[in-house]
């Protein structure tokens, strides 16, 4: 049976383009004619960030996208963010630059085993971080967020008992933040999981008065290292307001193009991963490209799809994430 992905690949067709165009401007006129908006997430390369109609996390994208009157969603990020935008836009078309744009954290819980893995804790609640697989949102009880997932946790009573998935990183760091015995599944993600503690130390040795900023997706060690722990948006807030001048962030250096635009007078240095290169890029971001992103507006393809009877299970815990969140004032 084909994944939802391979599903979405069918009927995909490179094209050349026209070496003297003007991206920018071909890019402009299509999102007028076929009422198209762009989302950016912050991983995205700079050109990407900055035609971009709304810049963020994942999810605000899509709850953004939700909001517009636009007939075509096109979702610069990768194929679990597309997904999330289809499940609150069901109506609309949505579209991914490169359909092969994918992730190592959602990758690393195929719905199948998770399937598997919850049948054994019947009595337990699911809570999956955005971060996942359509799939994966309809076998969940709640979604959460990076930003949300310790206030999530928290609304529960304390006696009941909850799957974490996927991230056993995020998962650790929401235990350790609120005295829950959570049960994680055995997730990861590829970049959040190769920051060098020792290079690192190395930096701020170089940078004494720099703040280290991380994502709670990152290894515990590297989070007791940290000045400010927070999410994309959490992390670009913080070093905004934040009177120092100097931070080493410890998230995927795509975020450093805002940081930077936002703070002028200020320093930001990308954290070291543990192998030669000097800052730490998602693959699966950055295989999306302004030449990509062109010609999915131009051919309205490849275009995600996600059947009817996952979005109708899909939507109802992200619903109830919604809800919580109203609740607490989130």
């Amino acid at each position: 049976m084909d994944t939802l992905a391979e599903i979405n690949l069918k009927g995909f067709v490179e094209e050349v383009i026209d070496p003297t165009i003007d991206l920018f401007d071909e890019i402009e006129k299509l999102k007028k004619e076929k009422n198209a908006v762009i989302l950016a997430h912050y991983y995205q390369e700079p050109d990407i960030q900055d035609i971009a109609d709304y810049i963020g996390d994942s999810l605000g994208l899509s709850q953004q996208a939700a909001k517009t009157d636009a007939d075509i969603i096109v979702f610069a990020g990768v194929h679990f963010m597309a997904e999330t935008a289809k499940i609150l836009s069901p109506n609309k078309k949505v579209l991914l630059p490169d359909l092969k744009a994918g992730c190592s954290l959602a990758d690393s819980c195929p719905p199948h085993l998770f399937r598997r893995f919850k049948e054994a804790y019947p009595d337990h609640l699911v809570i999956t971080y955005v971060n996942c697989t359509a799939e994966l949102k309809a076998l969940s009880d709640i979604v959460c967020t990076s930003s949300n997932a310790v206030a999530i946790v928290e609304s529960l009573p304390k006696d009941q008992k909850i799957i974490f998935a996927p991230d056993k990183n995020l998962g650790a760091y929401v235990a350790k933040k609120t005295g829950r015995d959570l049960v994680l599944w055995n997730g990861a993600c590829m970049v959040h999981e190769i920051f060098s503690r020792e290079k690192i130390t190395k930096l701020k040795e170089r940078y004494p008065n720099a703040k280290l900023i991380a994502h709670p997706e990152c290894e515990e060690v590297i989070l007791k290292m940290a000045d400010y722990i927070g999410s994309t948006t959490g992390l670009l807030t913080y070093a905004t307001k934040s009177p120092e001048k100097e931070f080493i962030v410890a998230t995927e250096a795509g975020i450093i193009h805002q940081m930077q635009k936002a703070n002028p007078g200020k320093v930001f240095i990308p954290a070291p991963p543990n192998n030669s290169c000097a800052c730490n890029d998602c693959p699966h971001m950055k295989r999306n490209t302004l030449e990509k992103l062109y010609l999915c507006i131009k051919n309205e393809m490849p275009e995600i799809i996600v059947p009817q009877h996952i979005i109708e299970r899909a939507v109802k815990p992200i619903e109830r994430m919604l809800s919580i969140s109203a609740k607490l004032g989130l």
